[in-house]
């Protein structure tokens, strides 16, 4: 009997699961084993009266009928996996067999598609997220002492970078930045250099995506801190107050430990969350210095000639991939103090 009703329980959750996550990453998975049609070419002659030239153009029927006579296209196995776009063995190996210095073969490494793209979400994630963890405790731990009267419109003010969607909030910090808007032309003014930019570079691009990150992504940490907060126990804390403990005591050695399972909530949601970084990249127009791997794949669906949903699947494996090793210590560390804790 208990065995059915957590069966009954767990079934509603678990075919959930199958249909909008299982389904999803089986069909890329699936997808990702094959490469398009290819496209039928055909010679064309056009001429008109300074004579006649061939071109080569693409059959678009012939092609449409290929498509649909084998809409997966030709099973490639892990070979896209491991072409140039991707994991690009060959291209490491050869660069590898060149035997330079290990500076000219990591550089090389990183200018290849994947790698390039994997560095850029990486740093985005790894810069990002203890950045939002950090201001997002200091903010609630600053809201949580204020007034109440004012505290409801502070608290809305705080949150209102979260209700900005990503593209939208993305676009108005590129034109403030540009040289005519209000911060462009502040620090051309404080520099007293008017040709400077912040979009004149690669490395001023990526601090201004991954300040934009923080800017987004910090109300969201604020918001799960600050209802933690409201769960601390105020025994303790009346207590140490009694005993002489400093504010900063009695942060470190009551709050902070009782808000740790929290600030782990917001560690896991924040890597998952900046991983697939995309929309600051487009609202910033910054695909020339600064590539995501969910860019990769919003390229390979935009494709103008052949959309590439094999390399697409490739990729999107491959990102799953890297969030599960990015997230497995803090879940096994979380288990393990569960498991102590039990």
């Amino acid at each position: 009997m208990p065995h059915k009703t957590f069966f009954w329980f767990f079934f509603p959750s678990g075919l959930a699961m199958l249909i909008f996550i299982g389904l999803p990453i089986f069909s890329s998975f699936f997808q990702s084993m094959h490469i398009e049609p290819e496209q039928v070419l055909i010679e064309v002659e056009t001429c008109d009266p300074f004579g006649c030239e061939i071109e080569v153009q693409v059959d678009q029927e012939a092609t449409t009928i290929n498509r649909e006579a084998n809409p997966l296209g030709r099973f490639n196995g892990f070979g896209t996996y491991a072409d140039r776009n991707h994991l690009a063995f060959n291209e490491i190996s050869e660069s590898w067999n060149k035997q330079i210095k290990m500076r000219d073969f990591i550089s090389d490494v990183l200018n290849l598609p994947f790698y390039k793209s994997l560095l850029f979400t990486l740093t985005f994630c790894f810069a990002v997220t203890p950045c939002v963890i950090v201001l997002g405790f200091i903010v609630a731990l600053s809201v949580n002492v204020i007034a109440k009267s004012i505290k409801g419109p502070i608290i809305f003010g705080t949150i209102l970078p979260m209700i900005v969607t990503p593209l939208i909030g993305s676009l108005v910090l590129f034109w403030m930045i540009d040289s005519q808007g209000i911060l462009g032309a502040a620090i051309q003014i404080l520099f007293d250099d008017p040709n400077l930019s912040l979009k004149s570079s690669k490395s001023l691009t990526w601090i201004m995506l991954i300040v934009y990150g923080i800017w987004h992504n910090t109300p969201f940490a604020f918001i799960v801190f600050y209802a933690g907060l409201q769960t601390v126990p105020q025994d303790p804390i009346e207590a140490a107050i009694i005993d002489g403990a400093s504010r900063s005591q009695r942060i470190r050695h009551i709050v902070l430990p009782h808000l740790y399972p929290v600030a782990t909530f917001i560690a896991l949601i924040c890597l998952m969350d900046n991983f697939r970084v995309l929309e600051p990249i487009i609202g910033f127009s910054a695909e020339g210095v600064a590539q995501s791997l969910s860019w990769m794949i919003y390229k390979d669906l935009r494709n103008e000639t052949l959309m590439l949903f094999g390399s697409a699947g490739a990729t999107s494996m491959l990102t799953i991939f890297g969030v599960a090793i990015l997230l497995t210590p803090v879940l096994i560390r979380t288990w393990k103090e569960f498991k102590t804790d039990r």
